[in-house]
C-alpha cells in the first residue's frame, strides 16, 4: 500500500468542527465526498491521469466545499439539534450532474452538484449586468451565443426531508431501484421517495409502549444492492435482522435473525457493550454481509443465521483494558468498516491512528498506519505490530502506550480500485496500493 497524498480538512477555528464524521466515494470512485462536525460537505475529484506519467495515477483535489447543515433548536423540546453530518450516500448519476444525500441527526437534504463552464452572453432585452434595456432602445435582434468561462462547481439543494424522526439518524441507505431510501434512527427505519419530502413510510418500529422496556436499540442499516425489497439492520445487543418488504408494509417481523451465541466463558461485564454492532455492510455481491464490533469484524452468508462464516479479531489486546476504556467512554465508539470492490478484502479502523486489513483468501491481516509520515508522495505504508508483553522488536508499539484519543472510525474503499481514504480526526488520507493488485 503506497502513500497517494493527505488532503487536510481544516476549519481553522479550533472548536473540533473540522473533524471528519463521514467518508463516502461514488459509484465511479471519481468523486470522495467527506462530512464533518461542523455540518459541511467537502467534495475531492480525482485529476485525470498524466499523460507525461500513464502509470501516475490521478489524485484527489478539492473539488466543492459548502455549508450542508447549520446548528438548530428544537423549541418544543429544548434541545440543540447540531450540525454535525452524520452520513453521506451517493445516488447513481443519471445526468450531467452528481446527487447526495446528507443527513444530521435530524434532517436530511439531497444535493445537486452541477458544472458550468459557458455563459449565455448578447440578450436582446437585458444588458451585460442582467438589468433590462429601456425597448426603445432595442433597434435590432441579435442571437443570444454561449462564451466559455472559467469553471464553476455550483451545489443547490433539491430536497429537504425533514420531521421524519424524533430520535438521532445513524444511516440513510439508498435503494437499487433509485427511487427511494430508508433513513435509521435509534428505534426506527422510514422509507422515503426522493422526490416527495413531506412523508415517509414507517417499516420498522422496535420502540416499546413502555421505555423503561427498551433493550436494544437500531445501531445501522442498509439496503441489499440487487434486491430493492431486502434490507438489513443490526442492533446495540449484536443480532442483525433482514427484512423483506414483500411480506407486510410494517417489518417489524424480520426474516431472518442472524445471532451469534454467547461463550459462557468470555462472559463479562462489558460482554453486551462490546457485542453492540457498530456497522453493517452488505459485499458488492450481495451474498454477505460485513459486521464491526468494538473487538471484531464477521463475515456472515445470508444463507447462515446461526453464526458468522468468518471472524476477524481488529484489536484483542484491548480485552484485558475494557475497565479503562468504560471509564474514558472509549467503548462506545463506533467503527465502520468496508469492503474492497471485490469483496476479498475488508478494512476497519483502530486506535493509535492504525487501521486493518484482513484478507479473506490467504487469511493474512495486517496493522497499518495513517500519519504525516507515511503520507508523503510516494512513501510506502510498512505494517505496524503491537506487542502485549515479554519481547518487543523495534518497531513494536506497546499497548500500553497506544494513543486512544488518535482513532480511525471512518473509512471508505474505491468501488474498483485499491484506493483507500482514511479519516483521522480532521485529516483525510488516501492511499493507493500501486504495486499489487491484491493487498500485501
Amino acid at each position: 500500500m503506497e502513500g497517494e497524498r493527505i488532503c487536510e480538512v481544516d476549519s481553522g477555528d479550533g472548536l473540533g468542527a473540522d473533524i471528519i464524521s463521514t467518508v463516502e466515494f461514488n459509484h465511479t470512485g471519481e468523486l470522495l465526498a467527506t462530512g464533518d462536525k461542523g455540518g459541511r460537505v467537502v467534495i475531492f475529484q480525482r485529476e485525470p491521469e498524466s499523460k507525461n506519467e500513464p502509470y501516475n495515477q490521478g489524485e484527489y483535489n478539492v473539488y466543492s466545499t459548502f455549508q450542508s447543515h447549520e446548528p438548530e433548536f428544537d423549541y418544543l423540546k429544548s434541545l440543540e439539534i447540531e450540525e454535525k453530518i452524520n452520513k453521506i450516500k451517493w445516488l447513481p448519476q443519471q445526468n450531467a450532474a452528481h446527487s447526495l444525500l446528507s443527513t444530521n441527526d435530524k434532517t436530511i437534504k439531497l444535493w445537486k452538484i452541477t458544472e458550468r463552464d459557458k455563459r449565455p452572453e448578447g440578450y436582446n432585452l437585458k444588458d451585460e449586468e442582467g438589468k433590462l434595456k429601456d425597448l426603445s432602445t432595442v433597434t435590432s435582434l441579435q442571437v443570444p451565443v454561449l462564451k466559455p468561462m472559467d469553471l464553476m462547481v455550483e451545489v443547490t439543494p433539491r430536497r429537504i426531508f425533514a420531521n421524519g424522526h424524533t430520535y438521532h439518524v445513524n444511516s440513510i441507505s439508498v435503494n437499487s431501484d433509485c427511487e427511494t431510501y430508508m433513513s435509521a434512527d435509534d428505534l426506527r427505519i422510514n422509507l422515503w421517495h426522493l422526490a416527495i419530502t413531506d412523508r415517509s413510510f414507517n417499516i420498522v418500529d422496535i420502540k416499546p409502549a413502555n421505555m423503561e422496556d427498551l433493550t436494544e436499540v437500531i445501531t445501522a442499516s442498509e439496503f441489499h444492492p440487487h434486491h430493492c425489497n431486502l434490507f438489513v439492520y443490526s442492533s446495540s445487543k449484536g443480532s442483525l435482522r433482514l427484512c423483506d418488504m414483500r411480506a407486510s408494509a410494517l417489518c417489524d417481523k424480520h426474516s431472518k435473525l442472524y445471532e451469534e451465541p454467547e461463550d459462557p466463558s468470555n462472559r463479562s461485564f462489558f460482554s453486551e457493550i462490546i457485542s453492540s454492532v457498530s456497522d453493517v455492510k452488505f459485499s458488492h455481491s450481495g451474498r454477505y454481509m460485513l459486521t464491526r464490533d468494538y473487538l471484531t469484524v464477521k463475515v456472515w452468508d445470508l444463507n447462515m443465521e446461526t453464526k458468522p462464516v468468518e471472524t476477524y479479531q481488529v484489536h484483542d489486546y484491548l480485552r484485558s483494558k475494557l475497565c479503562s476504556l468504560y471509564e474514558n467512554d472509549c467503548i462506545f465508539d463506533k467503527f465502520e468498516c468496508a469492503w474492497n470492490g471485490s469483496d476479498s478484502v475488508i478494512m476497519t479502523g483502530a486506535y493509535n491512528n492504525f487501521f486493518r486489513m484482513f484478507d479473506r483468501n490467504t487469511k493474512r491481516d495486517v496493522t497499518l498506519e495513517a500519519s504525516r509520515e507515511s503520507s508523503k508522495p510516494r512513501a510506502i505504508l510498512k505494517p505496524r505490530r503491537v506487542c502485549v508483553g515479554g519481547k518487543r522488536r523495534k518497531d513494536d508499539i506497546s499497548v500500553d502506550s497506544l494513543d486512544f484519543t488518535k482513532k480511525i472510525l471512518h473509512t471508505a474503499w474505491h468501488p474498483t480500485e485499491n484506493i483507500i481514504a482514511i479519516a483521522a480526526t480532521n485529516n483525510l488520507y488516501i492511499f493507493q496500493d500501486k504495486v499489487n493488485s491484491e493487498m500485501h
